[in-house]
């Protein structure tokens, strides 16, 4: 075999490796959606528990007066709920719009603090550690400032982390509510439905392991108190905190009836912005917990430590050396001689996406259609691909603000 071909069937093997462990989580993701369709959310027994709400907010003018009414109009009794919005250092008519609503609800507990650029404005990690310092509740509940939370939302969340003690925290899930916006929200529907969803519903059913996402989770207050707030040098403030929860040994569960309809990029150039920003800061906490992988205590977490440096370093590498390759081939620079292999293999990859990305949709309401499916067939030969550049950029901005030791600070992405 050929220094090629040696390669080529490396790249092959780790792509088909994550494949197939993608598949197996998707698989038993589905078994718990069809499950958990036919399970009731436990009752809140006894007086219902104190929650704060915080919403991080930069500039957020545009949305924050319907995320807010929203929280106000929670199936949750009003007394044992409060609101804190953190308008961190914002220059639009925020401040304006907040203070009318709260004198048009005289009686409801809704706080809001203006932070200017001495105190705030150095991302969402230090806006929910001022935000903390006023949150009176034993849970603590996070919505982002785009968010429309259905009005079950924060009942189920707390109703499922009041019965089992082991849970240190709950997440719901978010929808694309800009879903027909565009082609590229149509894209982000399905990815969110199909693949960021069902995936940590697999890990859940096999690992009892579930992330964090930015918006729709509640947690403990005794946990935020523990570790000492949020790390203000993570961008991806969601995935570094569950790490450090499932270190104090509990478990994260995923409550996919709690629902939250949220915004999304109608234009590429704000989704490349966006999702470089997660791939940065996804790769920030995959290198700060490395060392967990030789820790002893950290057993049960190793699978998404692994999971999460496969993704973004063993599937990019994988990924652009069996393209690059594929692509001397065909023109004559390389020659391999499994290349009929590979294009067999990524026509099976193909049809191995499309079936199981359009079957995930059936756990929708009104997602499983015929035009679906197209989009499910242009997504794997557009969207899927910028996911090599989206990562790869992501890891030059990391490596790029670990040698100028850049601080943190609000990465905005635009409203509609």
């Amino acid at each position: 075999m050929t220094i090629s071909d040696i390669l080529m069937v490396i790249a092959v093997i780790c792509i088909w490796s994550l494949l197939l462990v993608n598949v197996t989580l998707i698989i038993a993701g589905y078994i718990y959606y069809i499950k958990s369709e036919n399970e009731d959310i436990p009752e809140i027994e006894g007086e219902y528990p104190l929650v704060s709400i915080m919403v991080p907010a930069h500039n957020e003018g545009v949305v924050i007066c319907k995320t807010v009414e929203s929280l106000l109009a929670l199936d949750y009794p009003e007394d044992r709920y409060e609101i804190i919005v953190i308008n961190d250092n914002s220059s639009d008519n925020s401040a304006e719009l907040l203070a009318g609503i709260q004198n048009r609800n005289p009686g409801r507990q809704l706080i809001v603090i203006n932070t200017d650029a001495i105190t705030g404005g150095k991302g969402k990690s230090n806006a929910l550690n001022i935000g903390f310092t006023h949150c009176k509740g034993q849970l603590i509940a996070i919505y982002d400032a785009d968010n429309t939370p259905e009005k079950t939302a924060l009942r189920y969340l707390v109703a499922e982390i009041m019965n089992d003690s082991s849970l240190g925290a709950v997440i719901g899930k978010f929808r694309t509510r800009n879903r027909n916006a565009s082609l590229l929200t149509r894209f982000i529907n399905i990815e969110t439905l199909s693949f960021q969803w069902m995936a940590q519903a697999g890990r859940w059913k096999l690992f009892k392991l579930c992330t964090i996402p930015g918006t729709n989770f509640i947690m403990r207050r005794s946990i935020v108190e523990s570790i000492g707030g949020w790390d203000v040098k993570a961008i991806a403030e969601d995935t570094e905190i569950s790490f450090r929860i499932y270190m104090m040994g509990y478990r994260i569960k995923f409550q996919p009836k709690s629902v939250t309809w949220e915004q999304e990029p109608q234009t590429l150039k704000v989704w490349f912005k966006q999702r470089t920003r997660w791939a940065k800061g996804n790769i920030y906490v995959i290198v700060k917990n490395i060392p967990l992988l030789f820790d002893k205590s950290a057993a049960k977490v190793r699978f998404d430590i692994l999971y999460f440096l496969a993704i973004y370093f063993l599937l990019l590498m994988s990924l652009i050396t069996s393209d690059v390759l594929l692509i001397l081939h065909a023109l004559g620079y390389v020659h391999t001689t499994i290349a009929g292999l590979s294009n067999f293999l990524w026509l099976l990859a193909i049809i191995l996406f499309v079936v199981g990305t359009f079957i995930t949709l059936t756990t929708e309401k009104g997602e499983m259609s015929l035009s679906n499916l197209w989009i499910v067939m242009l997504m794997y030969v557009s969207y899927c691909q910028l996911w090599m550049v989206v990562a790869a950029y992501g890891l030059y901005l990391y490596a790029k603000d670990l040698i100028f030791k850049r601080e943190a600070k609000w990465y905005k992405t635009e409203r509609y």
